[in-house]
């Protein structure tokens, strides 16, 4: 068993459900502080965060990532205990083997091999890591605050490769060099309750909502771009009644989300969202809340290391794509820094049984210690 398949098992044996790190970090830390890491714990409220670097001179690079997992659910539905780590025909099951205890164990020994194989080579270039609890949760304590913290000591990351799982059929095959921002809002439309046999004497705010609904969800916001697919607008949850079937209530709960490409503006989805609520005249308030802003790494050299790295590991030619969900990268990319997301394959994320090939596990080492060396060499 390889290095790097037995690391990924010990992690994923801790479990560590959002915010949660269960001991993750220090595990990592007892591999790092022999490689010459400076390894300074950031816990910030109930969640653990993980500052790593090594060396003085260069720029700097860093792996992101986070120890934190969903919850399991109902354990009976799982085919092996989700914390047990179970290694079966060349199969790793367990929380977190996808996203991301997986790729932590990776950068690792990625690190290893990298620094074990030419330690001359990293004498221009500093190595980091930003490890956080808090990315599955509400993402506030995490990344988004070691940020903070470092642009007050002045402390600004060159290149940055977050482990998300990117890869779709085979490791390697599509990694991300951006993504969508996302918008998300709570609408309660208010009405007058009253009895569903006399609604002149009501006002049913289901019936005034669904036409301003109706006409967001049939709007195009923008095309999108060479870089990003068409904003999106999806409801994902309408509430209202007093549960019977007699009443009209008094008030109707809607939530959704934008997923908008650089074409769009956060401020300019808001403003046309509340245009239409207004011409049709709905009694409503609304609260916002902006998960992140729309980045995209602009082809560069960390991109194109990637391509290579992957090529050369590999033999595939990778799609860079900026689709799927949010990330931390969001929290990285607006202080300048390239940013890349590669991790192995997302087919079981957040399921039941999630799982990965573990020889995936030792190819993503190898494409990781690839990369350093790549960037390494251009620092010198």
């Amino acid at each position: 068993m390889s290095t790097t398949i037995e690391l990924a098992r010990q992690l994923i044996r801790l479990p560590s459900v959002t915010p949660e790190d269960g001991g993750c970090q220090r595990l990592m830390r007892e591999r790092l502080e022999p490689l010459g890491f400076h390894c300074e714990s950031l816990r910030s409220h109930d969640v653990d965060n993980l500052w790593a670097v090594r060396g003085t001179v260069g720029p700097l690079f860093v792996f992101a990532g986070h120890t934190d997992v969903v919850p399991c659910g109902d354990e009976a539905r799982w085919t092996h205990p989700p914390y047990a780590a179970i290694l079966e025909d060349g199969i790793l099951h367990g929380r977190g083997a996808a996203d991301m205890k997986g790729s932590l164990a990776a950068m690792i020994t990625a690190c290893e091999e990298a620094l074990s194989s030419d330690p001359e080579l990293f004498g221009r270039l500093r190595l980091g890591f930003l490890i956080t609890s808090d990315e599955e949760g509400i993402a506030k304590h995490g990344t988004r605050e070691v940020i903070d913290v470092l642009k007050a000591r002045g402390e600004r990351i060159d290149y940055c490769l977050v482990g998300e799982p990117s890869s779709t059929q085979k490791l390697g095959d599509t990694i991300k060099v951006g993504r969508r921002g996302s918008l998300s809002a709570t609408l309660e439309v208010r009405g007058v309750q009253g009895h569903v046999a006399y609604p002149h004497l009501a006002v049913n705010p289901i019936h005034n909502a669904l036409p301003a609904l109706a006409e967001l969800t049939a709007r195009s916001w923008d095309a999108g771009n060479e870089s990003f697919p068409p904003t999106t607008l999806q409801i994902s949850n309408i509430a209202a009644g007093t549960g019977a079937n007699n009443v009209i209530p008094a008030a109707c709960k809607v939530e959704f989300n934008f997923r908008y490409s650089t074409q769009s503006t956060h401020e300019a989805l808001r403003e046309a969202t509340e245009a239409v609520f207004a011409a049709h005249g709905l009694d409503y308030a609304i609260a916002w809340h902006l998960s992140g802003e729309p980045f995209l790494t602009q082809p560069g050299l960390l991109r194109a290391a990637v391509a290579d790295s992957i090529s050369a590991i590999t033999g595939l030619v990778t799609d860079q794509s900026t689709a799927g969900g949010t990330s931390d990268g969001r929290f990285i990319a607006p202080t300048g820094a390239e940013v890349v997301e590669l991790g192995p394959c997302n087919a079981t994320i957040h399921q039941v049984d999630e799982r990965i090939r573990a020889e995936d596990l030792d190819t993503l080492s190898a494409v990781y210690a690839d990369l350093l060396k790549r960037i390494a060499l251009a620092a010198v």
